[in-house]
């Protein structure tokens, strides 16, 4: 668990340059927030959002520590589109049955237990999930994280004006409030809620910043493929 612990972590601590703290926002347009339901719910059924990096039978055959990882990153990713809106379990419900995933995402329980798989949650259960879960999860973070775009793009702005400055994130209300609910959230649904706050705070900001090209057009696909390229290898 301990390990697993530090490498689904470590993934989000290796971002890639497009994440990094002084990203320009203007890289993602200001119309992101526009989506169609439709079309987001034929690339669960078609297996879109699974090309590119690899084919399906590809994704089909992820190892299990791989899926482990998957469903530690999602319920990281999903924790931070609530902690930055204030959303619950009805938003996320309500998401998915605006992309016809209610199937997939029926009910709190359901959700409950889905998030509960991941194996950096508290008690958490023995519940495995499916690649079309994983699927549906992607395609509702990402129609949440479109729904709040003006939200998200203005907490990184502010992220971006404080660090050119040098200051601390907390001094922006925005980013204040956000850390403040991560942090509680972190703190109570987690196994191990001992990560320092430095590298909570690395965590959460960096999450905050991917949640804005999530919410860009093409977003599933991006957060589809990072899931992957961050997940442990097979046989590790």
């Amino acid at each position: 668990m301990a390990r697993l612990w530090h490498n689904c972590h470590s993934y989000f601590f290796r971002l890639t340059a497009q994440s990094a703290v002084d990203v320009p926002t203007n890289n993602v347009p200001a119309d992101a927030n526009v989506t169609d339901a439709n079309e987001a719910s034929s690339a669960i059924a078609s297996g879109e959002i699974s090309t590119g990096a690899m084919t399906a039978s590809e994704v089909e055959r992820l190892s299990a520590a791989q899926l482990r990882s998957i469903k530690a990153q999602l319920d990281l990713v999903l924790m931070a589109v609530e902690a930055l809106t204030n959303i619950g379990s009805d938003a996320v419900l309500a998401a998915a049955k605006t992309l016809n995933l209610s199937k997939t995402l029926s009910d709190r329980v359901g959700l409950w237990r889905l998030r509960q798989s991941s194996p950096l949650r508290k008690g958490q259960g023995r519940k495995k999930l499916d690649i079309e879960e994983a699927r549906a999860l992607v395609l509702v973070v990402c129609h949440l994280a479109r729904e709040h775009h003006p939200s998200i793009r203005q907490a990184v702005a502010r992220l971006e004006q404080l660090s050119a400055a040098g200051e601390p994130p907390h001094r922006a209300a925005v980013l204040g409030d956000y850390l403040d609910n991560f942090n509680n959230m972190y703190c109570d649904r987690m196994a191990d809620p001992d990560l320092p706050t430095e590298l909570l705070t690395q965590l959460s900001l960096r999450l905050l910043i991917d949640l804005l090209f999530y919410s860009a057009p093409g977003g599933e696909r991006q957060l589809w493929l990072a899931l992957i390229d961050r997940a442990e290898p097979s046989g590790a």
